[in-house]
């Protein structure tokens, strides 16, 4: 009768005798559905698989950060498809210039031209500065890609993500698999991507950072609406981030 009472108390916190979250308290602020690819995605950048013909553009259209912008200067848009193995991007950027300030990928990794993908693997929201209860992802112009540590600092997670990008004139097609992992994750851990399946729900957003030569990146623009004043949370606050939800 005590073990009883005892689960009933936990069930009714929101939380069972495993300690998991029952239901997630994030707002579902952009519902995507996103198909599964019936066949291999190869990560090319030519875009020539069936999944991407069928697949819906999402524009990235709101300024984060930086001054107002004409689409001479900045204009993207993206699709989105996944496999049992991975969550799969596909982004379209026209952008005027394209600048890698830093050699280093460990030194000021947003102020260069960068695609920085959001992930909170189970949509569950909250905090995620220096946890991996989500991640932000940023991808170098040249392929690295750099996330905050949980011990604060830059750490390169390029086995999360594989990508390639192809220019041809102002305009950059970028091909990636994201890998995902659960908010267990640990930096020096053994860890495992989590198979992917129909119905599934993944925290996501998308941005830009744009840099035409300064000394700090002179726009951040994303993909999702952010209210208030401050509204570079994203690699602070995954309650931000749409919601996407895994279809056949």
């Amino acid at each position: 009768m005590l073990l009883l009472l005892i689960l009933v108390h936990l069930s009714s916190c929101g939380i069972n005798s495993n300690h998991k979250k029952i239901t997630s308290l994030k707002p579902e602020n952009q519902l995507i559905k996103v198909r599964q690819s019936k066949s291999p995605i190869v990560i090319d950048a030519l875009m020539n698989e069936n999944v991407w013909t069928d697949a819906i553009w999402h524009p990235i259209d709101q300024l984060w950060l930086g001054q107002p912008y004409t689409d001479k200067d900045f204009y993207g848009r993206y699709k989105l498809a996944w496999t049992e193995e991975a969550l799969y991007l596909l982004a379209e950027i026209t952008d005027d210039v394209l600048f890698d300030k830093e050699d280093n990928p460990l030194v000021a990794w947003w102020d260069d031209d960068c695609l920085e993908i959001f992930v909170d693997e189970d949509n569950s929201g909250g905090n995620h500065q220096y946890t991996h209860n989500a991640f932000a992802y940023h991808v170098a112009l040249d392929g690295n890609v750099v996330d905050m540590s949980t011990s604060k600092e830059g750490k390169l997670y390029n086995t999360h993500i594989d990508s390639e990008r192809k220019t041809n004139g102002q305009t950059t097609v970028w091909e990636v698999k994201i890998s995902l992992y659960a908010d267990t994750y640990e930096d020096d851990g053994n860890n495992v991507p989590v198979t992917l399946n129909r119905a599934k729900k993944i925290g996501f957003a998308l941005a830009y950072c744009d840099n035409d030569g300064s000394s700090n990146r002179e726009n951040f623009i994303g993909s999702i609406p952010v209210n208030g004043e401050d509204k570079n949370r994203g690699w602070i606050d995954s309650n931000i981030f749409g919601t996407l939800l895994l279809t056949k």
